[in-house]
């Protein structure tokens, strides 16, 4: 990885002594050379389909909007767009660093404000004039799929266009990536006595069914560093994954075979252990995350506790990079003199002794390689549910291109789905509702892009008005689908139950264990006109039929019966989510990415 050099900061500080110094400036230089020995170059990553993540309410967070962003051409407050993952720790880490109440030599106070987005978010609007001037996401593989866009959208724009979206850059905290897993999974796993590796827990979920497991979809960093690990592991080395062994027959067999026990894919490590909280070992036996995670949730929770397992064959990191933008190009706003002032203060926030001590003891490990890891009272001392020496085996991360294989490859690897969309189209949904659903269930079927997945639609109002089998998404299929989505008329009653038991039935009949199984139901009313009641479905559900199906409920505005859709998801083993007119079409898009 690239670093960059940073000019010594002017400014002044009211009553106070900046933190950092030139120690502040030296442990950024180690950080960096530390960097640059744990990974290759990375050139070029992809992310396809990333969605908000951070819910405290099971509703979509809010983000920035397409509005003209401005500020004072001597603004010394930055924007960092910062992912869910860190935004709790970075939120008490801006605050530390606003109540210096630093200034620049021209006397304006620096502040830095925090703008929780996801990674793909924070993709997209760093190359479209974005309402902030840093970042920090969870991975470097962010930094440089902006660059690469950047340089796709400029081309042949002209002289002096720079071809590099990403300006100064630290690196400050990084975390393996693991298997989180339930302390008792993981003595049945064999830990700590021996290593454990991905065929384990392939050979755990096929020999017990009832054993749950999940690592996040490719659109997240732990999801997409995961997959490049099962790849790495099914071509049997350490380094140098080329696009040819990506693709090899016996490397995608293997990563099939590894991926055909998840039980679902999904979102990031801040939703798991949100569900975790909430239903404890009922939710999974065992995740990917990063090792901070298991740290978290250990320190937070006096039952059962996680144990980090760090997969025998190799593993790789999360780095947590804090990134300015070059901005400026055409009529955009350029970056002021005081924002880069306020970006390189906060940098030297983020790096000084006591922060990354802070950090070490939120469970990641510093960027500061001084500061020992196994020192009285860090959170690596005196336990072995995370283990400092580990991982055995750190893995180089591949070229942006080989990223872009793998990543693509996964969709044709990963377990297939069948899944039924339950759409609420009686009278209440005419007019904007309505429209507002067409294009939501556009965007869910536009996302799904394996060759054999299956999508399904049920369409309720007074009774089941039109029931479309499953059918595979190949583009006839698509087409075929965003056809009947477009015919969609509101008129009738509520007929919910009935068609969620339609669509639960042929799942069961369709009989596809092989696959994740799923309903995805929405309504904005009240249950009125079904044959079937909660306890019709609740015995269907626990009939024992050898394929488990997955629900996911959705309340459209104010009027939804939410007790009816929370009972729903419970009974479903899924998620209760609530959308308005304005986010419904981006929590489709999230729910996709459990497929």
């Amino acid at each position: 990885m690239s670093t960059s050099r940073r000019s010594k900061p002017r400014f002044k500080i009211r009553n106070r002594r900046f933190p950092g110094g030139r120690r502040g400036i030296i442990l950024l230089v180690g950080a960096s050379l530390f960097f640059l020995c744990l990974c290759s170059v990375i050139t070029v990553a992809v992310g396809r389909r990333v969605a908000d993540t951070l819910f405290p309410d099971n509703t979509p967070s809010s983000e920035a909007t397409s509005a003209t962003p401005s500020w004072a051409p001597d603004s010394a407050e930055l924007t960092i767009a910062v992912s869910p993952v860190m935004a709790t720790t970075m939120e008490q880490l801006a605050e530390q660093f606003n109540a210096q109440k630093l200034e620049t030599a021209d006397g304006h106070v620096m502040k830095v404000t925090l703008l929780t987005l996801a990674p793909e978010k924070i993709v997209e609007q760093s190359v479209t004039g974005p309402s902030f001037q840093a970042i920090s996401p969870d991975s470097s593989l962010w930094l440089t799929q902006i660059d690469q866009r950047w340089a796709d959208l400029q081309g042949s724009a002209g002289e002096g266009i720079p071809l590099r979206r990403v300006g100064e850059s630290i690196r400050y905290a990084v975390s393996p990536i693991v298997i989180a897993a339930w302390e008792s999974t993981a003595r049945e796993l064999g830990w700590p006595d021996q290593p454990i590796g991905w065929q384990d827990i392939q050979r755990k979920a096929t020999q017990d069914p009832s054993f749950k497991w999940n690592h996040p979809s490719t659109s997240h960093a732990a999801g997409l560093l995961a997959t490049l690990a099962e790849f790495y592991a099914g071509a049997g080395i350490t380094r140098n994954l080329t696009a040819d062994l990506a693709t090899a027959p016996h490397v995608l067999e293997y990563v099939r075979a590894v991926e055909a026990t998840v039980s679902f894919y999904g979102e990031g490590e801040d939703v798991i252990i949100q569900r975790l909280t909430e239903e404890g070992r009922n939710y999974l036996d065992a995740f990917v995350a990063q090792e901070q995670t298991v740290i978290a949730w250990n320190q937070s929770n006096s039952g059962e506790k996680l144990v980090a397992i760090y997969p025998a064959e190799g593993t790789l990191w999360t780095d947590h990079p804090l990134a300015l933008l070059e901005l400026g190009v055409g009529e955009e706003l350029a970056v002021t003199d005081n924002q880069r002032l306020t970006f390189r203060a906060f940098a030297a926030h983020l790096t000084s002794d006591t922060v990354q001590r802070q950090l070490l003891a939120a469970g990641y490990r510093p960027a500061d390689l001084a500061i020992e890891l196994e020192s009285p009272g860090s959170p690596f001392a005196g336990t072995s549910l995370v283990d400092w020496r580990q991982p055995q085996t750190t893995l180089q991360l591949p070229s942006g291109a080989v990223v872009d294989v793998v990543q693509n490859v996964w969709w044709y690897t990963k377990r297939p789905t069948n899944v039924y969309l339950v759409v609420d189209t009686s009278g209440s949904m005419a007019g904007a509702k309505l429209e507002r659903t067409r294009t939501a269930l556009r965007s869910f079927i536009e996302q799904i892009r394996g060759d054999k997945d299956r999508v399904g639609l049920v369409e309720f109002g007074s009774g089941v008005k039109h029931f479309e089998p499953l059918r595979t998404v190949n583009q006839e299929g698509r087409d075929q689908l965003l056809q009947l989505v477009d015919r969609m008329n509101a008129d009738g009653d509520t007929a919910l139950l009935d068609a969620v038991g339609e669509a639960y039935n042929d799942l069961v009949l369709v009989n596809d264990q092989q696959a994740i199984n799923a309903i995805v139901v929405m309504t904005d009313g009240q249950e009125n006109d079904s044959s079937l009641d909660l306890s019709d479905l609740r015995r269907m559900f626990q009939r024992p039929n050898g394929v488990p199906v997955v629900v996911f409920t959705i309340a459209f505005g104010d009027d939804a019966d939410e007790e009816l859709l929370q009972e729903l998801a419970r009974i479903g083993n899924g998620q209760f989510r609530r959308a308005s007119e304005t986010d419904i079409e981006e929590l489709y898009k999230i729910i996709s990415t459990y497929f």
